[in-house]
């Protein structure tokens, strides 16, 4: 299935200094579509990406894949400081958290995967580098946020799905934990916000920073997936 896609050019890029590895996606956080499209194309705003997708599905593209664009800013996941080189960024509009966070409409979604199935098998990226801005950014970022459905992509098999059947908690201590997830990618300087990001992602129903025996049953249940599939 083809889409109509829409050019609409940023001026904020530059050339990129790695590889493409990684998918980001975002959510705009600004009431307002056309606010947030004006926004990352305005040269004073020093923010872009390289595609907007609004609620009605509407895909434009703001800046070309080979070219970095300037979305992800300070943060690190899986060793990687400099996301903008290392990644595609993907804008898709929600109010966000301040201004009335709310479910992803279905043609909002359809778009998005549709997308993101053209951007992985572009760049040759692996579902598990399919990321958000939060995990990426713990202690700055919570887009896209609890409400976003990476269930959604995961059963088309462009990101990680959350584990249906967990193993048994594996009771680390803070400590453990820490190690755990710093293992699986995240950055862990701030402990609290990275277990946010982590739940955000995969136990949307609860976003807390605690760490409980289900939030360490679904990391020691992804990281012993992740093992798996590396070693098939």
């Amino acid at each position: 299935m083809s889409r109509m896609i829409g050019f609409r050019p940023s001026p904020n890029h530059d050339e990129r200094r790695a590889p493409v590895r990684f998918l980001m996606l975002h959510y705009t956080g600004m009431p307002r579509a056309a606010e947030a499209l004006d926004w990352l194309c305005n040269p004073e705003s020093r923010v872009s990406a390289h595609w907007f997708v609004d609620e009605d599905g509407t895909l434009t593209q703001l800046v070309a894949e080979d070219r970095r664009a300037w979305h992800a800013g300070r943060g690190s996941f899986r060793g990687v400081t400099d996301m903008n080189s290392a990644s595609v960024g993907v804008e898709i509009h929600n109010p966000g958290h301040q201004w009335g966070y709310r479910p992803f409409p279905r043609r909002q979604m359809e778009a998005v995967v549709w997308l993101t199935r053209e951007i992985v098998t572009r760049h040759g990226i692996d579902r598990a580098d399919v990321i958000g801005h939060s995990d990426h950014a713990p202690t700055r970022k919570e887009d896209p946020g609890e409400l976003f459905d990476w269930g959604l992509l995961a059963a088309h098999g462009l990101a990680l799905a959350r584990p249906r059947h967990l193993l048994a908690d594996p009771g680390w201590d803070e400590a453990g934990f820490a190690a755990a997830l710093a293992g699986f990618g995240y950055d862990v300087t701030d402990l609290a916000a990275a277990t946010r990001a982590f739940q955000r992602r995969f136990r949307q129903a609860r976003v807390d920073g605690a760490i409980d025996p289900e939030t360490r049953a679904v990391l020691a249940t992804l990281l012993a997936e992740e093992a798996a599939r590396l070693r098939a």
